[in-house]
C-alpha cells in the first residue's frame, strides 16, 4: 500500500486534539435542531427518544416536519403512551419502517410501566427498551444524559474510512473502526462531540462531492485529495431483489372503498390497505380489471411493483370493510398504499 500520501502531522497529533478541532468546528458550524442542544444534554429526553425513533433510515430534513407535529400531539411520554396505536401511525404517515413506531409506542408503554415515567439513563436499563439498539442507545444516552458512548453510525462510519485510509469493505473492519471511534470520542463533552461528528458527516464529509476546504480535519485526513475519495469506506454491494404483484381498488354499490388492516408480522404490520400480492394477480376468479397504471416501492432489500387494478363487488374473500373515500385520509396507510391511491385518482 502507498503511504507516500499520508500526513505525517496526523501521526503527531493525539485523539484529544483531534477532538478539540472538531469541538470547535461544530460550535460555530452545528446545525439547530430541536432535539439538541449546545452545551450538553437536551433537558427533554424524550424529545431525544422520539427523535432518534425517527431518524433510523431517514433523513433529519425529512424528519424535522414530523417531529413537530408529533411533539405537539405527544408533548409526554405518557401521553404517548396513552395513545391509541392508529392514531399514532396517523401521526408517522409519511416517514415508512412503522416498525419504528410501534417500537416507540412501546418504550413508551415500558417506561411509564416499569420506570415510573422516569428515563433510564444506563445502557442496561435503556436496552429492555423496545427497539433499541447498539447505535440508538449510543445516542440516545449521549444526547439525553451526556454520558461519553460512541456513536457509530454511517457518516461516523465514513468519516472514519476516509480520516484513516481504511479502504477495506467496511464489513470486514466494524472492530477497528469501533476502536478509532472510540479513542476520538469526547469524555468532556460527549453529547455535543456526537452531534458534531454527525453533522460533519452529513453536512462535510458527504458521501458525495465531499467538502474537504470546510472540513476540521483536513489538514489530518489522510484521503483528502485522492482520486478515490469517494469510494471510501468500501462497501460490498448487494443487488435489491425485485418483486412484480398486484393491487386491487374494490368498490361496492355505494361507491364505498374496500379496506383492511393488515394483522401479518412486517414492516406494514397494523396499517391500513388496499389488497394486494407480491406476485401475479390477486382475486384473478373475479376478473379484476387491469387500470394499465402500476407503482413500485423500495424496501429495505426489495423493490416491489405492483399493478394497479379495479373490481366492482359486494364481498371478497378477506376480512376488512368498505369506508368511504371521503373517510380514508382517517385511516394510517403505508407510502406504498398512498402512491396507489394517488395514481388511481389522477
Amino acid at each position: 500500500m502507498d503511504i507516500s500520501h499520508f500526513p505525517a502531522i496526523l501521526c503527531l497529533m493525539s485523539n484529544l486534539e483531534l477532538s478539540t478541532f472538531l469541538l470547535n468546528w461544530y460550535d460555530a458550524n452545528g446545525r439547530n435542531l430541536p432535539w439538541r442542544v449546545k452545551g450538553g444534554a437536551h433537558p427533554d429526553p424524550y424529545a431525544v427518544l422520539v427523535s432518534e425513533f425517527m431518524l433510523q433510515q431517514t433523513t433529519v430534513k425529512t424528519v424535522l416536519g414530523y417531529f413537530e407535529k408529533f411533539m405537539h400531539r405527544f408533548p409526554t411520554v405518557e401521553s404517548l403512551a396513552a395513545a391509541d396505536e392508529e392514531e399514532v401511525y396517523r401521526y408517522w404517515q409519511g416517514l415508512g419502517y412503522y416498525t419504528r413506531a410501534r417500537s416507540l409506542h412501546a418504550t413508551a408503554k415500558i417506561i411509564v410501566s416499569e420506570f415510573n415515567g422516569r428515563f433510564p439513563d444506563n445502557r442496561t436499563d435503556v436496552l429492555r427498551l423496545k427497539g433499541i439498539g447498539p447505535y440508538t442507545v449510543a445516542s440516545f444516552l449521549a444526547l439525553a444524559f451526556n454520558r461519553p458512548e460512541t456513536v457509530i453510525d454511517g457518516n461516523v462510519i465514513r468519516i472514519i474510512c476516509r480520516l484513516y485510509y481504511l479502504t477495506q469493505p467496511f464489513e470486514e473492519i466494524k472492530p477497528l473502526i469501533a476502536e478509532k471511534a472510540a479513542a476520538l470520542t469526547s469524555h468532556t463533552r460527549p453529547a455535543d462531540y456526537a452531534s458534531a461528528i454527525m453533522d460533519l458527516g452529513a453536512t462535510v464529509c458527504t458521501p458525495k462531492n465531499p467538502q474537504c476546504l470546510l472540513c476540521p480535519w483536513q489538514t489530518f485526513c489522510q484521503s483528502k485529495g485522492l482520486p478515490e475519495l469517494e469510494n471510501i469506506p468500501a462497501r460490498i454491494s448487494t443487488e435489491k431483489k425485485g418483486k412484480h404483484g398486484s393491487v386491487c381498488l374494490v368498490r361496492n354499490h355505494e361507491d364505498g372503498i374496500f379496506i383492511r388492516k393488515r394483522t401479518e408480522k412486517g414492516l406494514l404490520s397494523g396499517l391500513y390497505e388496499f389488497p394486494w400480492t407480491d406476485s401475479g394477480i390477486i382475486f384473478p376468479k373475479l376478473n379484476p380489471q387491469n387500470t394499465g397504471q402500476s407503482v413500485s416501492h423500495i424496501f429495505t432489500h426489495i423493490k416491489l411493483t405492483l399493478d394497479i387494478y379495479t373490481l366492482n363487488a359486494e364481498n371478497i374473500p378477506l376480512d376488512g370493510k368498505f369506508v368511504p373515500t371521503s373517510g380514508l385520509e382517517n385511516y394510517p396507510f403505508s407510502t406504498l398504499m398512498k402512491k396507489v391511491w394517488k395514481k388511481n385518482c389522477r
